[in-house]
């Protein structure tokens, strides 16, 4: 007998709906927050793409880091990160030095400037963050956050 695959199921039903209506929502989610993240790239500096505002994030919370490191963290390859760090650096926000560990490798750290306006950028939608959920429970927020760190931890495997 042979398995069916999962476009040749019946109509769905308990918890394969849940997983439907799942995915759906975590569509909308994710389109939303990929059109938010290209606004606040382009907030930071005009130029950028919206893949930089995650490195800029990465690199405000932990001040310097290797370019491998940055690459394997976003599961991208070395020529993809170097052209994404080039673009940072070419608009004065990144800037590389020799990493005194391995002179062959560089670290990288955000500029005076690039990190001041990561914060101004960031602050701001920090702020649009309390303002949306404002009318929300404090542990509807804490579930929240809690579940999607839980479901972002299935994708880190």
């Amino acid at each position: 007998m042979q398995e069916t695959g999962p476009e040749e199921r019946p109509h769905p039903t308990g918890v394969d709906r849940e997983v439907l209506a799942l995915e759906t929502e975590l569509g909308v989610f994710y389109r939303r927050a990929r059109a938010a993240v290209g606004e606040l790239a382009r907030a930071v500096h005009p130029d950028l793409d919206p893949a930089a505002y995650g490195l800029l994030s990465l690199l405000a919370e932990d001040g310097e880091r290797r370019a491998t490191d940055i690459a394997a963290y976003f599961g991208v390859g070395k020529a993809t990160m170097s052209r994404q760090l080039r673009a940072l650096e070419e608009a004065g926000l990144l800037e590389r030095r020799t990493d005194p560990a391995d002179g062959r490798a560089f670290l990288v750290r955000l500029t005076e400037d690039g990190g001041r306006r990561f914060r101004t950028v960031s602050a701001e939608r920090r702020d649009q963050w309390l303002r949306h959920l404002a009318a929300w429970d404090r542990e509807d927020v804490v579930a929240l956050t809690r579940l999607l760190h839980r479901f972002n931890e299935l994708n880190a495997r």
